[in-house]
């Protein structure tokens, strides 16, 4: 096996991760960290720079690989999310990593009494990052680039489904990194499972929750710590006094994003049952009139593979055999589902029950399922029955009925009137809860999770504080104990009477 030590990679060697196994990548990226220490602030900025810089110069290969990757999927997608997209969290933690990473004096005044305390904000290590196929440089590089500005070293790993993306990556990262820095993972080094078995010092994984489980299994054996960035069936409540044109043309665009194939998707909605008819006229004449044609047409998003499209097309078949009704945009002359294009025509379902399989499944495609609701309630308890989603809709002014449905339940995030704008946003995490997710990113959140807050005080008191607990106590001892015990029954008494009368 090669020792890190005897591997002299430096930026611009252009040395191929594939040119080592997996562990080797690993002990050479945590013996250059120990060898180096915590990089400065010039470091953390270099790396984030040529993290976007690699997009940037790359973009054109980037793009035709995606698309070749998907089958049809617009140039225009894949610039805004997957190369564009992801300077918008790079930029503000180029900007920000020097301020973030000083040390804190925590007390000021305590300090100057004898007692200081610091916190600082350490980096981990070595980070794995492990990404899905429907955005795989928007899930990946925007991870690496916060672990940069946290200071650690990065083990980078694309989905292998969408391998032509991942080979342009794995081809010109050398060019800007060396290996010491960020390794690109690829399937010549082992499926997705043998790298979540890597003792990294942290393990990212955005994907679906039953891999995301797997992911977290391994890394408990090694006692690493994991942040998950899970799916989830999203749901959407359209206020009963929303316009529902306005609605329905706002829940029609997000759903065919990506067709369908995004983890923010709207998933099902809930419509107030007098308006479900209109509701649905109103989502397939905007589909009409976004989709004339579909087969051939470039900017309409295929299905990422068979295994995929197999999967959708059942769930909505399932759901038609029992019962339910389905609406589809089919423009003339046009065959759809089609198999060899992987293309599945825009679908509403109406009557989906239980016992449906798309009830419990989240459909990852271009299908949209309604439901009609009287009040607030069915449509709450509805959503506490599925598990918590990685973003609730809700289109309606911000009102009372927000506040009511926020209270109760959990997700995420809410994203009110739009397609999930705290993407945007420097200072709000992008992240799930419970079955959608562990942990969150962007912005400070993703310096935080990968930086170790670190505690660190100095005494120069004169009283010693393991001198009072320890051994031998004496009578001085007893009636500060005995004080003590006065003062917190005193305290918490009269909390507990203030507690009572509210």
């Amino acid at each position: 096996m090669t020792k890190p030590a005897e591997t002299p990679v430096r930026a611009g060697d252009k040395v191929s991760s594939e040119s080592h196994s997996l562990t080797e990548l690993l002990e050479i990226q945590k013996a250059a960290f120990l060898r180096d220490g915590i990089p400065d602030a010039a470091t953390r900025v270099d790396r984030i720079n040529r993290l976007g810089q690699m997009l940037l110069d790359n973009a054109d290969e980037i793009t035709a690989a995606l698309n070749e990757d998907f089958g049809t999927r617009p140039r225009e997608l894949s610039i805004a999310t997957d190369v564009a997209g992801c300077l918008i969290d790079l930029t503000h933690q180029r900007r920000s990593a020097e301020k973030w990473m000083k040390e804190t004096n925590v007390s000021k005044i305590q300090g100057a009494l004898g007692y200081k305390q610091r916190l600082r904000h350490d980096p981990l290590g070595v980070v794995g990052i492990m990404g899905p196929w429907n955005f795989p440089l928007q899930l990946t590089i925007v991870p690496a680039g916060s672990a940069f500005a946290a200071g650690n070293r990065v083990l980078l790993r694309p989905s292998s489904i969408t391998a032509k993306t991942t080979d342009v990556i794995a081809r010109v990262a050398p060019d800007y990194f060396s290996i010491e820095e960020l390794a690109v993972v690829t399937s010549a080094h082992g499926g997705g499972s043998d790298f979540a078995k890597l003792k990294v010092d942290h393990m990212f994984f955005t994907g679906s929750p039953e891999v995301g489980a797997s992911v977290a299994q391994e890394a408990a054996k090694n006692l690493i710590p994991v942040t998950l960035e899970l799916g989830g069936k999203n749901p959407v409540i359209v206020d009963a006094t929303q316009d529902i044109t306005e609605a329905a043309n706002f829940i029609a665009d997000a759903r065919m994003i990506n067709g369908g194939q995004v983890c923010l998707c709207p998933d099902y909605v809930f419509v107030p049952e007098s308006k479900v008819g209109e509701f649905t006229e109103k989502v397939i004449a905007r589909w009409t009139k976004n989709f004339p044609t579909i087969e051939k047409n470039d900017q309409y998003t295929s299905t990422i593979n068979e295994k995929n499209y197999t999967r959708i097309t059942g769930l909505i078949d399932d759901a038609v055999e029992l019962g339910a009704t389905k609406h589809q945009v089919i423009p003339a002359g046009e065959s759809l589902p089609n198999a060899e294009a992987r293309k599945i025509p825009p679908t509403l379902l109406t009557g989906v029950k239980a016992g449906m399989k798309i009830e419990e499944d989240e459909v990852f495609g271009p299908v949209l399922t309604v439901y009609p609701y009287r009040n607030l309630s069915e449509a709450i308890d509805k959503i506490n029955s599925a598990g918590h989603p990685l973003t609730l809709y809700w289109v309606g002014d911000d009102n009372e009925n927000l506040k009511r449905v926020a209270d109760n339940t959990r997700s995420g995030s809410i994203s009110g009137n739009d397609f999930a704008l705290h993407l945007l946003s420097h200072g709000l995490p992008f992240g799930g809860v419970g079955r959608s997710g562990m942990g969150n990113y962007h912005g400070k959140f993703g310096f935080d999770t990968f930086s170790h807050a670190r505690a660190v005080t100095v005494s120069t008191m004169p009283i010693k504080f393991a001198e009072l607990v320890s051994a031998p106590f004496t009578k001085s001892d007893t009636r500060l104990t005995n004080a003590q015990m006065k003062m917190w029954n005193f305290i918490q008494g009269r909390a507990s009477r203030k507690s009572a009368k509210r």
